[in-house]
């Protein structure tokens, strides 16, 4: 049925037999959960084996005969940031390794800037009362929440197929020098599961900010996270921004988090020698040192960049099946009747739908009344506003086949019963 041509009778019909439909859903007490792009039981599983890697003195001695059961290496040790520079494409003397969180990164390096400058010529940003924060939307709530704890104005830029929109964020970042940077999900974008064209990224590097310290928050965090066969490719944001002349512009983070263990993985960012004397400056006065044993556990565990890629092999075959029972159901419940469109991703964490406008809280009210949470409508923009309430962000990685595609079930009936109500 195309609902927005269908008469009045025809959609109080049809919502009769969806009720009929949800109310069977409601009695069955489910409790599924699609809001987070957890990683399931199984994924976490197969990194399991790394925690048999070391297992006598001298195992716990880095390559250059570090013990790193002690103190020392501010910046992470060899072996460690050559993995890690292998997945970012950079040089490892470019390279930070931190702790397990690289959001922990993100913020630290975006309050590290609030508080000095790696110009003297420069204000920190805390004196800049009316600076700002690019966001491409939908995207990664909790980017928008870091600049949002520190007092930025984000300005919402629309995402297109591929990548954000260059000619606003041109336009925009030439004009005015209280424009501090931009957040980027620039691979399987969080959640649209787009990756950046090339001219995107070329762009990006050739940009001509106002702001000598505008920088480009370059969060890679699915560099290597294929769902299936046709993995999209990525751009080197550094080696064009070093073509460019604008080797300080980007700031490349990532992190094992959905690669080992999500609350124990390891965390990396890279950036030039500019960035990194300012930002290790910083680090210096917070830690002697992350977790080099948990380093050390990965980098033997993986051995090289072709031993993460066959490890990541095992997480595509565990999520692919998931990607495929989420896009069958949008396409057997939504081809052509005109009240849902939806991202096809070849990699990431999420699929985003967007439903029929002025309707995506009550969708996820309704879902949550029958047992399935969802990430909550509109955290995707910045303050959680989105301005049309039609963005959901769905994330198949966590429950099992069966349980996603009893979700999926319910949620399709959530979206017609909620684009039903708008059209009546």
């Amino acid at each position: 049925m195309v609902y927005k041509s269908a008469s009045k009778e025809a959609l109080l019909t049809e919502k009769e037999t969806l009720l009929k439909q949800y109310e069977q859903y409601k009695a069955k007490g489910l409790s599924l959960n699609m809001a987070r792009g957890k990683p399931s039981p199984e994924q976490l599983d197969v990194s399991m084996p790394m925690l048999d890697t070391l297992h006598s003195t001298v195992d716990y001695n880095a390559q250059d005969g570090l013990d790193c059961r002690n103190y020392g290496e501010l910046d992470g040790i060899f072996e460690c940031k050559k993995l890690f520079a292998e997945i970012m494409g950079v040089n490892p003397d470019s390279v930070f390794v931190g702790g397990n969180s690289s959001l922990n990164m993100m913020f630290d390096t975006i309050s590290a800037f609030m508080t000095d400058s790696p110009y003297n010529d420069l204000e920190p940003w805390f004196n800049i009362k009316d600076r700002k924060f690019l966001c491409p939307v939908p995207g990664y709530d909790r980017h928008f929440g870091i600049t949002g704890y520190f007092g930025f104005e984000m300005i919402t830029v629309p995402m297109n197929s591929d990548g954000p929109d260059m000619d606003i964020i041109e336009k925009l970042v030439s004009e005015d020098s209280s424009i501090k940077g931009i957040w980027c999900v620039p691979k399987y974008s969080n959640p649209t599961g787009i990756t950046f064209s090339d001219e995107v990224v070329k762009r990006f590097a050739n940009l001509k900010p106002a702001a000598k310290d505008f920088r480009i928050m370059w969060d890679n965090a699915y560099a290597v996270h294929d769902v299936n066969d046709t993995p999209d490719t990525l751009l080197n944001i550094v080696d064009e921004c070093e073509k460019s002349g604008n080797v300080d512009m980007p700031i490349v983070f990532c992190s094992t988090s959905k690669i080992t263990f999500s609350g124990a993985g390891v965390a990396a960012m890279s950036a030039s020698k500019l960035n990194m004397d300012f930002l290790k400056k910083r680090y210096t006065y917070a830690t002697i040192g992350y977790d080099k044993i948990n380093m050390l556990r990965h980098a033997k565990f993986f051995g090289d960049f072709k031993g993460l890629k066959k490890h990541m092999q095992k997480h595509k075959e565990l999520l692919s099946p998931k990607f495929s029972t989420v896009i069958d159901k949008l396409n057997s419940n939504f081809k052509d009747n005109g009240i849902a469109e939806w991202t096809n991703p070849n990699g990431g964490y999420f699929v985003s739908v967007d439903v029929y406008p002025g309707t995506a809280k009550k969708v996820v009210e309704l879902c949550k009344n029958a047992g399935v949470v969802l990430t909550g409508a509109g955290a995707t923009f910045p303050n959680s506003m989105d301005p049309e309430d039609k963005n959901i962000r769905i994330a198949p990685s966590f429950p099992s086949v069966e349980e996603l595609s009893l979700a999926m079930d319910i949620f399709c009936v959530c979206v017609k019963l909620a684009a039903i109500d708008k059209f009546i």
